[in-house]
Parts: structure tokens; sequence; C-alpha cells
């Protein structure tokens, strides 16, 4: 299926604006892709998903910080997050813009339950503090 640009559904959660840019349903559930926008600053506290996922810089710098360790990254740098694994970022320009590969479909209902229903979408994904 394909999403061309100013496409996709655009959803709001406390720390960045998501464009759903490949759901899971066009893919048979395995994976989904996420455009991601996110201003200066720190960004949800350390938290583990259930899902794998991985980031791509596109624009802008961030700092990630995954499992005590902090990584930097700028356009065209990539990091895997595994499931359950302690993990945040922090934006250290104006705004970042970076795509986000989850694989199977939960992080999209989780994206889509956290932008209509704020922090009290986290229990019910398995998302954690």
């Amino acid at each position: 299926m394909l999403t061309t640009a100013g496409e996709g559904d655009v959803l709001t959660v406390p720390d960045a604006t998501i464009t759903v840019r490949i759901q899971g349903k066009s893919t048979g559930g395995a994976y989904e892709l996420f455009e991601v926008d996110a201003p200066r600053g720190e960004a949800a506290p350390p938290h583990r998903t259930p899902w794998p996922k991985a980031y791509y810089v596109l624009h802008g710098r961030m700092a990630v910080f995954l499992d005590g360790e902090l990584f930097d990254l700028s356009p065209g740098d990539a990091i895997t997050i595994p499931p359950n694994a302690s993990h945040t970022f922090t934006v250290h320009t104006p705004s970042v813009q970076f795509l986000a590969f989850a694989v199977g479909e939960a992080m999209g209902a989780f994206f889509r339950d956290l932008s209509g229903n704020g922090m009290e979408a986290l229990g019910r994904h398995g998302v954690t503090l």
C-alpha cells in the first residue's frame, strides 16, 4: 500500500506528533512505520515496551537513553531498541524528526490509545515506567 507525502493518520501524544506512514493492517500485522516529530527537550520518562523497534533520524539531533547507556543520534543514524529495554530520548535541537519502525501492530495501537486517552493507556499496552 502506498502512502504519499502528507498522508497518514496524525496522532498527538504528550511528547511528539506522530504520523502513521504504514499501518500494520497494510503489512498483515508484520510491522508498522511512523514519522515522529518531537520538540526540544525531554520526552517521556524512561519506560519499557513489550515490542521491539528501531529509530532512524531524518533531521535534528537527539540522545537516546537505552538500558543505562546514552547514544547521541544525528541525521542518518539509527538505533534498535529491544523489547522490554528501558529507554527514552531527549531532543537537543529545536526539533527532531525520525522514523520509528516497529515489529507487529502493538505500537500503533498504543499510540492511538495514548493520543485519545493520555497516560492511562500505558497499562493497557504493557508499557511500564
